[in-house]
């Protein structure tokens, strides 16, 4: 890595340094998982926990634990219903309250521990975007954000995570499913589960590595990394096919492919 981002890693394994003890939220990404690596090596005893909600890819689960046994972390999973009115409602605000009650949940966890801080994966990047669960990080005590603190973006953290030699450095973001769901359309059980096993499929079928399947009240928008767009249309007809067995009525594909923050419509 470079020496600005090296500096800008000591400064915050500085203030990690401060605490004894952290549980941190792991989802299984780059963010949260080198976190959790740099916890260690500053000498914290870390918890990684992974929350488990209606709202989780299927998929993140056993990545969760794979990559936890890579990096050597004491990990958990835990179960929480995600699904409360104000969340179901689907405003812009969505994300602040999966955040305040996820993050809530594990402050509680880690004081019945005898953990004394939680940390969460937001970094610099994604605070240049509209990011409502930021505030929930703000907001509740004994929580904290060290890569948004220290400035670290999204490409330093993979960069860090590449220099510790970890296989996921470069793993596609992946996303919590209500974000294939648009403003304003209610948020449901169903949908979620629908969503979760188009993804699922498209993976298995078309063999991509990034991808959304964006759940316009049973109309499938599928987006695939920009390049991966030509292996998504070879198996164009399978993909249908196996996305309306699951309850979609259309399926489209978006020929612009993934990009983060993307609306249609």
């Amino acid at each position: 890595m470079d020496l600005k981002t090296a500096e800008k890693l000591k400064k915050m394994k500085d203030f990690l340094s401060n605490f004894k003890s952290t549980v941190v939220a792991f989802s299984g990404g780059v963010d949260s998982s080198t976190l959790a690596a740099v916890c260690q090596e500053a000498g914290l005893e870390t918890l990684a926990v992974t929350v488990i909600s209606q709202n989780t890819p299927t998929r993140e689960i056993e990545d969760a634990r794979k990559i936890a046994e890579e990096v050597g972390v004491k990990h958990e999973f835990i179960n929480i219903d995600i699904l409360t009115p104000e969340f179901r409602e689907n405003t812009s605000e969505r994300c602040y309250f999966c955040k305040k009650r996820v993050l809530s949940t594990l402050v509680s966890l880690a004081e019945s521990r005898g953990y004394e801080v939680v940390l969460e994966g937001t970094n610099a990047s994604d605070l240049s975007e509209h990011r409502p669960g930021y505030r929930a990080v703000e907001e509740i005590d004994k929580v904290y954000s060290p890569w948004a603190e220290f400035g670290i973006t999204k490409d330093e953290i993979r960069l860090i995570a590449k220099s510790m030699e970890f296989s996921f450095y470069d793993k596609p973001s992946l996303a919590c499913l209500a974000t294939r769901i648009p403003f304003g359309i209610e948020i449901d059980e169903q949908k979620l589960k629908m969503i979760d096993e188009a993804e699922s499929s498209v993976i298995e079928v078309a063999g991509v590595r990034q991808v959304r399947v964006r759940n316009y009240d049973g109309v499938a928008v599928v987006e695939v990394g920009e390049d991966e767009v030509n292996k998504l249309l070879e198996k164009a007809t399978k993909v249908r096919d196996r996305l309306k067995e699951i309850g979609f009525r259309h399926v489209l594909v978006d020929l612009d492919g993934y990009r983060t923050g993307k609306r249609l419509f």
